[in-house]
């Protein structure tokens, strides 16, 4: 099933003549309506799809310069919606939208979550956080478009989606993979299954996840796994996201516009080879942005997808630019890390990475738990001496590093309700 066949399936020209026509409309409207862009885009600016590149970028530092409201195109009386990030590394960075905005937001939303699965009249639980974060309400009203029944259990206590699941049997679960796969655990704990509550599909986002996570998420509730992508920057959840035939995930590139840059020289990338992705908003009034640095590492998909579906496809991201490592000279991410441990059969899905850089050298620990079956047979952690040293060779195999790996004990390491914390880093 394919929510808006004419706009999902669009043949390439009529699809870059509408991009493109939408192009010159923002660019437009940025120029006359918010001060950042008069500055940068001279009227003489380029708004030709073939020459977007020459175009300057929009970063979050810009975001932050222009806190709260300095990049807004409407007056705040117009904006029906305020959406933040959580400002960890500074002041959050602040989205409004207009009605028409959100009209935009439920639709792709729709064309998403049908794409992995949705139909008129399920239930879906919805196990992402709501407020300033842009995931439940993101979810909440996709679903609502297409006709579905919510359960808004957002950030309850895991016994409480335990019960809801279990009772409820829901057609669908979205929520951060790394949450899911904390509510999974605590119904086996409470002695319940997960893959018994008749979920057909689950619906993960708002972090990196491998596919060994991914494995380990259709292992633990039964049904297919499917990644939907978004930033609060250009509208939350709905940028893009898998079909059913998982062969990347589609962009509504009628509404988002995506360009793959090499995060060190700035110069596109072409040829399906891996860079960051950059996008610019088509139809968004409340907000414009135009090409925007997202930092997540990604590449295009060529060719066809089996679904029928023609918009641009982008691979499942690796990661943030901004969360390459550096120890002793050797660049990883994270993700390298992660599928490693997950190719481990013996291990559970719950890590975490622990760069000491107090002394002159960094060091790497990874901090990894081993699945309680794997314990009860061998008697104790004491008794998983080979185990660790096998994931260390794997580790210094994958990585050409050598770190410290430490088994700890099963459900031990921290859970997280939303985003998980893979990454510490102490100075």
């Amino acid at each position: 099933m394919i929510w808006n066949r004419d706009a999902e399936t669009l043949d390439a020209g009529a699809r870059a003549r509408l991009q493109g026509a939408r192009l010159r409309e923002t660019v437009a409207w940025a120029r006359a309506r918010v001060g950042f862009y008069r500055d940068r885009l001279p009227a003489t600016a380029p708004d030709r799809l073939e020459d977007l590149a020459a175009l300057p970028f929009t970063r979050k530092s810009d975001l932050r310069a222009h806190y709260p409201f300095g990049l807004f195109a409407v007056r705040l009386p117009d904006i029906a919606r305020l959406h933040a990030s959580s400002g960890t590394k500074g002041k959050p960075t602040v989205v409004g939208y207009t009605r028409e905005d959100l009209d935009v937001w439920r639709e792709v939303m729709a064309r998403m979550m049908v794409a992995a699965g949705c139909r008129p009249g399920d239930l879906l639980h919805n196990a992402f956080g709501y407020g300033l974060f842009t995931g439940g309400l993101g979810f909440h009203q996709g679903a609502e478009r297409v006709g579905m029944t919510v359960v808004p259990a957002s950030s309850a206590p895991t016994a409480r989606h335990r019960l809801l699941l279990q009772d409820f049997r829901p057609a669908g679960l979205c929520a951060t993979p790394s949450f899911a796969l904390h509510i999974a655990e605590a119904m086996r704990a409470a002695g319940g299954a997960p893959d018994g509550c008749g979920l057909r599909y689950g619906m993960y986002g708002a972090e990196p996840w491998s596919e060994g996570i991914r494995r380990a998420l259709e292992d633990a509730f039964g049904c297919p796994a499917y990644d939907v992508y978004g930033l609060s920057e250009i509208i939350g959840p709905g940028v893009a996201g898998e079909c059913e035939a998982r062969d990347g995930m589609h962009v509504a590139d009628d509404h988002f516009l995506p360009e793959i840059v090499d995060p060190a020289s700035d110069a596109p990338v072409e040829g399906g080879r891996e860079g960051e992705l950059v996008l610019t908003t088509l139809t968004k009034r409340g907000m414009p942005v135009i090409r925007y640095r997202t930092g997540d590492l990604t590449a295009v998909v060529p060719g066809a997808c089996a679904c029928g579906r023609t918009s641009a496809r982008i691979r499942r991201i690796k990661g943030r630019s901004d969360d390459m490592l550096i120890v002793r000279g050797v660049n990883l991410y994270p993700s390298e890390v992660e599928a490693t441990l997950l190719a481990v059969t013996d291990l559970a899905p719950h890590y975490q990475l622990i760069v000491d850089r107090r002394e002159t050298m960094a060091t790497l620990e990874i901090e990894v738990e081993p699945t309680e079956a794997t314990v009860a047979r061998a008697g104790g952690l004491a008794g998983l001496v080979g185990l660790r040293d096998e994931i260390a060779h794997r580790l210094r195999a994958a990585l050409g590093l050598s770190v410290r790996v430490t088994l700890v004990a099963p459900r031990s390491l921290p859970r997280s309700e939303g985003k998980a914390v893979r990454v510490i880093e102490r100075r």
